[in-house]
């Protein structure tokens, strides 16, 4: 490894170094594009646990953590206590646990579903519009057209 390095820094490979550093730079801009969609859906999932009723608990001493990163995280998993079906929610990165009844699964389902049905209506509108936009009356859009 540290070969391949040494080659890719000589003098005689200039190239070779601007070649990686833009391939890092590549992989620095997609795992940081990809996190920050990953946390947008997050922040949306525990918003509509919110709305639908269940109560967020957060980790604060150091056995309620150890005790919330033994859960399978940012999933909604069922768990029955004293003979009643809770589901459970856990995030470690924000220290919090997500509890609700049935009830408040099946208002977050319904919740989740309504998203679901806005974003396709307002993915079809924006086809629409696009669809009946006559773009060629514009003429060329710049030097590449």
């Amino acid at each position: 490894m540290l070969r391949f390095f040494e080659k890719i820094v000589s003098k005689q490979n200039t190239g070779g170094i601007l070649r990686l550093i833009m391939a890092c730079s590549f992989l620095v801009f997609l795992s940081v594009g990809c996190a920050a969609l990953q946390d947008r859906k997050n922040v949306q999932t525990e918003r509509l646990l919110s709305a639908a009723g269940f109560q967020m608990k957060l980790a604060d001493t150091p056995e309620k953590m150890a005790n919330l990163k033994s859960f399978s995280q940012r999933t909604l998993t069922p768990q029955e206590r004293n003979g009643k079906l809770y589901y459970v929610y856990a995030d470690k990165s924000c220290g919090c646990l997500y509890v609700g009844t049935e009830e408040a699964y099946q208002r977050y389902q319904r919740l989740a579903e309504q998203m679901q049905v806005a974003r396709e209506n307002r993915e079809a509108a924006q086809m629409n519009r696009d669809a009946s936009m006559d773009w060629d009356m514009w003429g060329p859009w710049g030097p590449w057209w």
